[in-house]
């Protein structure tokens, strides 16, 4: 398997886990309606191990942009392999997505709440206010691109075709941390920390035919986009720092 190819499909599961246990969660006639945030935060942490686990001995299972950008800055990765990465990223998370909606259809239609379906898709702030709402993003994913440096082989300027080391039992820390993150820092914004994530089921939402939908939110979609790539340049910016 191609490093683009695993970067594809790990990322497609990705956002079929993810988004699929949101719309069990908040969709109408499911049988996991009103099950609440602690399972959605499980199944976060449970979807990152089973996309590292398919992607890692090929690519590094980046699976987000943001781990691609701090694996670029930390010098384990050429440019033209990180686009490939983003652009793997982008397809199988727009995937996924699709795949979800087509599942879930018949529930789509039984729910009424526009900003309910949306989420299945994408993420909103609890509270709107952007610059905070962008400081979450950050936070949150300085806090996985910090650990996943530190709890894996990570070498500058390694050439390994793993990058960073994410094998099966390297997937077991990475969920643990992204597991935490959403039970401690997911409440404000819902932890996109990864653009992939958010803005290419974002697009597929707003394409995919659903009867009385959200708008695409364009005056927040940016956060869940820039967030995300800040956090991974700071964390891997201060990777370097320390191990000058």
């Amino acid at each position: 398997m191609t490093p683009f190819i695993a970067e594809l499909i790990g990322t497609g599961f990705l956002i079929l886990l993810g988004g699929g246990v949101v719309a069990n969660v908040v969709l109408q006639g499911t049988k996991g309606h009103n099950s609440g945030w602690i399972v959605i935060t499980t199944d976060r942490a449970l979807r990152v191990f089973v996309g590292v686990v398919i992607a890692g001995p090929y690519s590094g299972a980046h699976l987000n942009p943001a781990v691609t950008l701090a694996m670029y800055i930390a010098g384990n990765l050429g440019g033209l392999d990180a686009l490939a990465y983003v652009l793997a990223q982008f397809i199988g998370a727009m995937a996924g997505s699709f795949v979800v909606w087509l599942m879930y259809q018949d529930h789509f239609k039984a729910t009424s709440d526009a900003g309910g379906k949306q989420a299945v898709f994408c993420t909103a702030p609890a509270i709107r206010n952007l610059p905070v709402n962008l400081i979450s993003e950050v936070v949150g994913t300085f806090v996985l691109l910090f650990s996943v440096f530190y709890f894996t082989d990570a070498e500058l300027g390694s050439e390994s075709t793993t990058p960073i080391g994410l094998g099966s039992l390297g997937a077991i820390p990475v969920a643990f941390v992204v597991w935490v993150i959403g039970l401690s820092l997911g409440g404000t914004t819902g932890y996109a920390i990864n653009p992939a994530r958010d803005l290419g089921p974002r697009i597929v939402h707003a394409l995919v035919p659903i009867k009385n939908k959200a708008g695409f939110d364009a005056r927040y979609a940016w956060v869940p986009v820039v967030g995300p790539l800040l956090g991974g340049a700071l964390a891997a910016w201060l990777f370097l720092w320390l191990g000058s």
